[in-house]
């Protein structure tokens, strides 16, 4: 029998059951919120468990009063209580990058998101050193959401730490972009800082973890099926042993419009990289490697860089 309670997943049920709502906790990291038509949401609260955690026992009704307030906001679609009354501290925003399945219709409309590529989507957050929450469209106030989206890559670019490390993985050469927080996917709209170029046939990107995007600068030394396999199955090792992986999906980042602005203009302007999903499966057959290219942007892709070749 464990003699331990768990204080703040109590404190966070109550806070919900205070402003009329059955909450239960069917894991340590997840919410389950009855709304008042009777359907239940589900939300991620493993990081700001480990927000409350950081805080006196005494701080926890308040803590739990601030999320509750929020997420009961995000899930009926109505403002949440917000101090002052005016928009968000544009210094606490930050972007954070989830697959779409980790919100469901209800949160997308009710959150700051938008989509960056085929199952991603882009979340603005509300980043202050007691807590983190996404931010409700309701809460912008006078700020529009291209603007809140602008300060919030700005910020999570150049207001968190974050290195470059190249390595050789099976001779394939790939640029991590990595840090210890969950905002490095925002680098992907200043890639050209990374891979400057010329890049004729682009870049192959992934994003395996919050923690870190993957950069290959595409070439003509490796085949680029074998890019794209090896890119994919490092991407995939992540994800399988990382904490809330986002996909190991990888996409072909096509250098253009985007990238010709001036950065401020290109992330304030509420536009997006280029970033097209490419997917390959190789099987030994009977005959040698069966390779199968998953949809129109791998075709397009290899036989751009096959015709480069010949």
């Amino acid at each position: 029998m464990n003699s331990n309670p768990d204080i703040i997943g109590m404190a966070l049920a109550d806070a919900f059951a205070q402003r009329g709502y059955r909450a239960d906790l069917p894991d340590p990291g997840t919410i389950a919120v009855t709304l008042r038509d009777g359907t239940q949401v589900r939300a991620d609260i493993a990081e700001w468990r480990r927000h409350a955690g950081r805080n006196p026992r005494a701080a926890l009704p308040g803590i739990a009063a601030q999320y509750a307030d929020q997420a009961v906001g995000a899930f009926e679609g109505r403002p949440a209580p917000a101090p002052g009354g005016g928009g968000p501290d544009t210094g606490d925003l930050r972007v954070r990058l989830y697959h779409e399945n980790a919100l469901d219709e209800r949160m997308r409309a009710a959150l700051l998101t938008r989509p960056l590529a085929e199952g991603l989507l882009q979340t603005v957050v509300v980043d202050r050193p007691d807590s983190m929450s996404p931010l409700n469209r309701t809460e912008l106030g006078g700020l529009g959401e291209a603007e809140a989206f602008g300060a919030a890559l700005t910020h999570s670019i150049e207001r968190e730490p974050h290195y470059v490390q190249a390595n050789d993985v099976q001779k394939l050469k790939i640029v991590t972009i990595g840090g210890q927080h969950r905002y490095v996917a925002a680098h992907v709209h200043v890639l050209r800082r990374y891979v400057p170029g010329p890049l004729p046939f682009g870049a192959l990107v992934t994003f395996p973890l919050p923690e870190y995007v993957m950069v290959h600068e595409i070439g003509m030394d490796r085949h680029v099926v074998v890019a794209v396999k090896t890119l994919q199955d490092t991407a995939g090792r992540f994800a399988a042993t990382g904490e809330k992986p986002i996909s190991p999906r990888v996409y072909w980042w096509r250098p253009g419009d985007y990238e010709a602005l001036p950065e401020r203009e290109a992330l304030h302007g509420g536009r997006v990289p280029d970033l097209r999903l490419v997917g390959v499966q190789v099987e030994q057959g009977e005959q040698g490697l069966n390779v199968a290219l998953a949809g129109a942007a791998t075709e397009e892709l290899v036989q751009g860089w096959e015709a480069a070749r010949r």
